[in-house]
């Protein structure tokens, strides 16, 4: 495409007037493009216009626009009646609803109405862009330019390409979302393209747990903010998107890859959207609500009045367990009296595989998980029918060093460890299949989802390629899933000792 994004003729038409629309609209005249704007219902475009309006003169108020650049961005967007009225285009980006006849016959319009050399692009978050391009006789200017809402805020997009589009295309739209102000990735087309299907761990996985009775979304939510640093929980970020929107898309994902286990969601995430608690919209999800909307927080710290207990034993010492162990007050004992706790920071492994593994007293073992960062929370499990004694004794004594503890059930690799896991092996997996580069990976991530880390770069925080990979494979092994199978781009740098981001 022969198009020059850096002049001050360019010109973005965009098909749709909601809040996506609305968004790319906006940005676009703030990149100092020309903004033809088009909604097929009487009025909407011109409400939007005044939308837009509104929101940059709040920017210029605040400070964050000069006065001159809001007055020039709002003189270059028009509204204009009708589809014809965006031939001029340069590239069109539609906005319309998520319905495929829909998009279809709007591209097939289009095409007769733009130049031959004009782009086509969809800002679908579900629909294949394939799809929708093959109503088209040019497929090679058919692309994907998916942003995220709010889109003035939000700085990702992905440019999606499929498989009939030209590089040349996706060069263009490349260059043409860096002069909106948004940080572009390249990706294929596929099931929830990127940051959708990168996402599907972090919620599915805390399915599964909170579904195996390990841990209740609270308790869930809580490790992975104070052990893992994400801002908002799973099923916190499930009932804020609603779980009407989550759930389809879950099935979406699934039924696209054809069942891959990784993928899979849990019939608990089916009975929420079937009950109608579908989160904030409603009042009420995985969390109540007030009537402002505040969530109703819900218990997840172990408390114990129990006396600390003062001298524990180390099966397979760790430095890192033993440090935390006696900044808190305990002695390690060079062997096992017989009586004392067993303390363990299993990797992978549950309570019980790792009593039975090294002919413990599984009644007196109290697993740690020591992931992430321990000074905010650890979490506790033990196997069945452990001493709940001697348990209590090790939370009081954990307490001394100023973390929050929760206790859960006996699970394999706890809850960090397994999300984590999961969330680097999809993004491995990501990276094998070619949906996006791993540097892009790890950046949409963070841009797109607010991460705490990429995912693949998550595998590092884990301890790398080895840890990770020992991770998974010791959850696939005792829970028999072929969910947890390690991706082949994750178990060759494993096995070579690799970085996980050393390219093919």
């Amino acid at each position: 495409m022969a198009i020059d994004w850096t002049t001050d003729t360019a010109v973005v038409g965009v098909v749709g007037a909601g809040a996506m629309g609305r968004g790319i609209a906006q940005v676009a005249a703030q990149g100092g493009l020309s903004v033809l704007l088009h909604d097929a219902a009487p009025g909407a475009a011109e409400r939007g216009r005044g939308m837009i309006a509104e929101l940059i003169e709040g920017s210029v108020r605040k400070g964050r626009l000069s006065e001159a650049d809001g007055k020039a961005a709002q003189s270059r967007l028009r509204v204009v009646d009708g589809l014809e009225d965006l031939a001029p285009a340069d590239a069109v980006i539609e906005a319309v609803v998520e319905d495929l006849e829909v998009k279809r016959e709007l591209f097939r319009r289009l095409e007769g109405i733009v130049r031959p050399d004009a782009i086509l692009a969809s800002n679908t978050s579900s629909i294949r862009i394939a799809s929708i391009a093959a109503a088209c006789k040019g497929r090679g200017r058919v692309a994907g330019m998916h942003f995220f809402n709010p889109v003035p805020i939000m700085k990702l997009v992905e440019v999606i390409r499929a498989p009939a589009t030209a590089p040349a295309v996706v060069n263009a739209l490349t260059v043409l979302g860096k002069r909106m102000g948004r940080v572009p990735v390249s990706v294929s087309d596929s099931p929830g393209f990127l940051v959708n299907l990168g996402n599907r761990s972090f919620s599915t996985e805390a399915l599964r747990i909170a579904t195996e009775g390990v841990a209740t979304p609270a308790q869930i939510d809580a490790i992975l903010k104070d052990a893992a640093g994400f801002r908002m929980g799973p099923f916190e970020l499930m009932d804020l998107t609603g779980i009407d929107v989550n759930f389809p898309a879950a099935r979406i994902m699934y039924e696209g890859y054809f069942h891959d286990r990784r993928l899979a969601t849990w019939p608990l995430h089916e009975s929420m959207a079937e009950s109608g608690q579908l989160g904030r919209k409603t009042g009420g999800g995985w969390y109540s609500y007030d009537a402002e909307g505040k969530l109703v927080p819900q218990p997840t710290d172990t408390i114990s009045k129990a006396p600390a207990a003062r001298r524990v034993f180390v099966p397979e010492p760790d430095l890192p367990l033993v440090a935390l162990l006696q900044n808190a007050g305990a002695e390690i004992a060079p062997s096992d009296d017989g009586t004392m706790p067993l303390i363990a920071a299993p990797v992978g492994e549950d309570a019980s595989t790792f009593a039975h593994r090294l002919g413990l007293d599984s009644k007196r073992l109290v697993c740690l998980d020591l992931t992430g960062n321990p000074a905010k929370r650890v979490t506790i499990m033990c196997p069945p029918g452990a001493d709940r004694a001697i348990s209590d004794a090790i939370v009081t004594l954990l307490s001394h060093a100023g973390a929050k503890i929760t206790r859960i059930k006996d699970s394999p690799g706890f809850v960090t460890q397994r999300v984590i896991a999961m969330i680097g092996n999809l993004g491995c997996e990501m990276a094998q299949i070619g949906i996006a580069s791993p540097a892009d990976i790890d950046l949409a991530m963070k841009l797109g989802l607010n991460y705490p880390a990429g995912s693949l770069e998550f595998i590092d925080w884990l301890g790398g390629a080895e840890r990770s990979h020992q991770i998974l494979s010791q959850v696939q092994a005792i829970t028999g899933d072929d969910r947890y199978r390690p991706s082949l781009w994750l178990r060759r740098r494993a096995l070579l000792r690799l970085p996980i981001h050393t390219p093919d």
